[in-house]
Parts: C-alpha cells; structure tokens; sequence
C-alpha cells in the first residue's frame, strides 16, 4: 500500500483543501488519505481500526503533511458529527468529502435477522447520508464543494453472496441522485464512485482464490488487477475543480466488468 502512489496527476485546486474521509485506516481508505495528503490537502479521516489509523498517520507526518485521525464508529451519528466538526476546527471548513467506509461481509438470506439487517444498513449507507448532512453548511459557506458517495459495481451484477449489501450499495446511487439534485444549486457536487473488485489486503487474504482470480480474467474486459490506487486517482478528479460540472453521475472503475 505504501508504494502505491508512483505519478498520479497533479490537481492545484486540492493543495490546502479540507478532505474528510470515512474508513481510511485501510484498503481504498488508506489509498485515499496517501493520494490525498500527496496533493498537500488537509485530511482527516475516520475509522474504528485506531492502530493502524494511528500507524499511518504517524509514517505521513514524516511527508511533512500529516492527515488528522480521529477514533470513530460510524454506526454513531453523534459521533460522526462531532467528527466532522473536529475536523473543520482543525483543517478548516470541508471542502471534500469522501463517504468511502463500508463493509461487504458475505451471508445467505436464510441467515439474516431484522437485527442483523438493520446493522448493515447501518454500516453501508446511513453513515452516508448523515456525513453530507454535516458537511452540507461548511460547503455552502464556501460557495461549493464535492461529494463522493462509495457505492459498488455488486448490486449492478447482483452478487448473490451478500444481499444486505448490495442492497445498501444500491441505495447510495439513489441518494446520490438525490442530493446532486437538492445540493446543486449551492454548487455542491455529488457523485457516485463504483469500485469493482479491488485487490485490498482483506479481499486478497478472505475471498481472493484460485476461482476468484478465474473469474476476474473471464468478467473484466483488462487483464490487470484493480489496485486501490487507480480508485483514489478517480476521486482526486471528482474532488479537485477539473470535475467542476461533473455531479449526479456514477463513476465506474471496475476494469471493465459490468
């Protein structure tokens, strides 16, 4: 992960910015917070793993530009505004906004409970929307800003091995449809990135096999594996005024699968 950054664009308008990241102590996060700070924005970011957030932070502050992290489930609204108030204190009002945390743990319909269902929901899409809510004044107050909701390409080929997720990724491309319509006329940008299967140390070490990699090689239109790197390149555009009259859109990095 460290060495995934070798010449990604440079994006003026992102040097000094304040970026809020869910779920960047590992995975897409992580590549995030590292693409990120490398454009010299101001970032924090949250996440529930405090030792290897806390490990990442303390190897960028080497960089000279260390990413603020703050201890936080998200399943806990209070707790998410008042890291994003956190963050604006520190940083500055929030400019970016990456809604990148989630969780895609396999399961069977039979198995599901209410209990079970409602925490999923929790973990994927809820957290979302309340983020946008809480950035929504600090963007408003700067004449702009950019929304990246993290959704999936499983609920477009319909993944039969976790329906409460691909549910809840679903719902992210209907409320970003929503809120590209409400925010837009305060210039705030809202759009949808769409990962495919990116080669994360968890899906390497839980789902990646023999059979996994078959399957890449027959679904994905090029034969190279999808690294979180070439999603936190996506959002370094969507984030920075390059994308300015991008919004209520998906973007799809999946290597060509769906």
């Amino acid at each position: 992960m460290a060495n995934d950054i070798e010449q990604p664009a440079t994006y003026p308008s992102l040097k000094g910015r304040s970026v809020f990241i869910t779920g960047g102590g590992s995975g897409i996060g992580e590549s995030l917070v590292r693409h990120f700070c490398a454009q010299g924005s101001r970032v924090a970011f949250v996440d529930l793993a405090e030792a290897a957030s806390q490990a990442l932070a303390t190897e960028l502050a080497a960089t000279g530009n260390a990413p603020l992290f703050i201890d936080c489930d998200l399943r806990d609204i209070d707790a998410l505004r008042a890291a994003v108030a956190e963050a604006a204190d520190a940083n500055g009002p929030i400019g970016v906004l990456c809604n990148n945390a989630g969780n895609d743990d396999r399961h069977q319909t039979e198995a599901v409970t209410a209990d079970y269902w409602d925490d999923r929901m929790a973990v994927n899409v809820r957290h979302q929307f309340f983020a946008a809510q809480a950035v929504r004044p600090y963007m408003q107050a700067q004449g702009g800003g950019s929304i990246i909701n993290f959704g999936s390409i499983t609920w477009m080929v319909g993944d039969a091995d976790c329906p409460a997720y691909v549910t809840s990724k679903a719902a992210i491309w209907g409320m970003t449809r929503a809120l590209a319509r409400e925010f837009g006329p305060e210039r705030i940008r809202v759009n949808c990135m769409v990962p495919g299967w990116v080669m994360t140390e968890r899906q390497m070490r839980l789902w990646l096999d023999a059979a996994g990699e078959r399957q890449i090689d027959e679904r994905q239109c090029l034969p190279d594996r999808l690294q979180p790197s070439d999603i936190a390149r996506m959002a370094l555009f969507l984030a920075a005024d390059d994308s300015r009259m991008c919004t209520s859109q998906q973007f799809i990095v999946d290597g060509g699968w769906v």
